[in-house]
């Protein structure tokens, strides 16, 4: 308790002296003539399209960055995000967008369709974010990226939970807790949604784990409890971690247990305004320098495949990790 509140009550205090870079937010881009940025997005079924549409085309949180162009997946959901994101431009086949934007965004709810509606892009060299979870399965993963290397194309795709100023913070505070033996992570998933199972809300409660703790987790073992349920995840090093499917809230928490007793991890900063995730989105669509490792991206969808195998058995499945060449 001493520990949490000492992190509670410094943290505005030391926000600017520990935030990672490149999420210093507004600041970086006032001023600056940037080469307009113009956007297409595939996909409008998620209330993200929208959201996209608002932060870049009404709030003008990035000068110069629009989102010009959308494709949904029925007229309706186009619409709606038009209205919405104030969008000009819907178009009936996503391949119109060809030689008219900068920058692509791919935005399904279902992992599935993400790698074939990014590939024509991504082959002509359109720097390409896919929003979470990056694809279905890893093997279609590695192709892709293998692909997009050679193009020289710029990708990424991330949790919008993982990559925050929050995750990097408490990232760095676990040096400061000695050994850790056990941890325990929560969140929202539900192992029998439409949108792909354990890999919908999944990425959200795995990705910020490995981030905080590495990508070694060898093994993976669901328990269900109706389309809830929990998770155990043996790391190489001996770590054991726990992940809480929630039924009944929302929201992400992570507790680790060393010799202190049980702690909660707090973050000690405050998001930026855009935050971390948006602008490390928009600085590869400007420079091509992509925030995450492909090897990083393909790492967490061989964990949550491991995990959509474990929910039908509710054995123990060792995680497959594929190596990009």
């Amino acid at each position: 308790m001493i520990r949490r509140n000492f992190i509670k009550k410094t943290g505005q205090g030391v926000a600017l002296s520990i935030v990672a870079p490149g999420i210093l937010a507004n600041s970086q881009f006032e001023g600056i003539q940037e080469k307009p940025t113009r956007i297409g997005i595939i996909g409008a079924e998620n209330s993200h399209t929208a959201g996209f549409g608002k932060l870049f085309n009404i709030d003008k949180k990035f000068p110069g960055v629009e989102v010009k162009y959308v494709w949904g997946e029925t007229d309706e959901f186009a619409k709606k995000a038009m209205e919405q994101g104030n969008i000009p431009t819907q178009v009936k086949d996503p391949r119109e967008m060809l030689g008219k934007i900068d920058a692509l965004i791919v935005d399904h709810r279902h992992a599935k369709y993400h790698l074939p509606a990014a590939t024509p892009f991504v082959k002509v060299g359109i720097p390409t974010f896919v929003d979470k979870p990056f694809c279905y399965r890893a093997a279609e993963g590695k192709e892709f990226l293998q692909m997009a290397r050679k193009a020289g194309t710029p990708v990424t795709s991330f949790s919008s939970i993982a990559q925050t100023a929050a995750t990097f913070d408490i990232k760095n505070q676990l040096a400061d807790f000695g050994k850790i033996s056990q941890v325990v992570r929560s969140g929202r998933v539900d192992l029998d949604s439409e949108y792909g199972g354990v890999f919908f809300y999944g990425v959200h409660i795995v990705q910020p784990l490995m981030y905080m703790f590495g990508e070694d987790i060898e093994r993976v073992k669901i328990t269900r409890n109706g389309k809830y349920g929990n998770a155990s995840l043996m790391f190489s090093s001996g770590l054991f971690a726990t992940l809480v499917f929630k039924s009944l809230t929302y929201g992400w928490e992570t507790f680790i247990e060393t010799n202190e007793g049980l702690t909660e991890l707090i973050s000690r900063v405050e998001e930026s305004d855009p935050p971390k995730n948006y602008v490390d989105m928009v600085e590869m669509f400007r420079t091509g320098k992509e925030p995450r490792s492909h090897q990083s991206i393909l790492n967490c969808v061989s964990v949550l495949e491991a995990l959509e195998k474990s929910a039908e058995t509710e054995k123990w499945i060792d995680v497959e990790y594929l190596k990009i060449d």
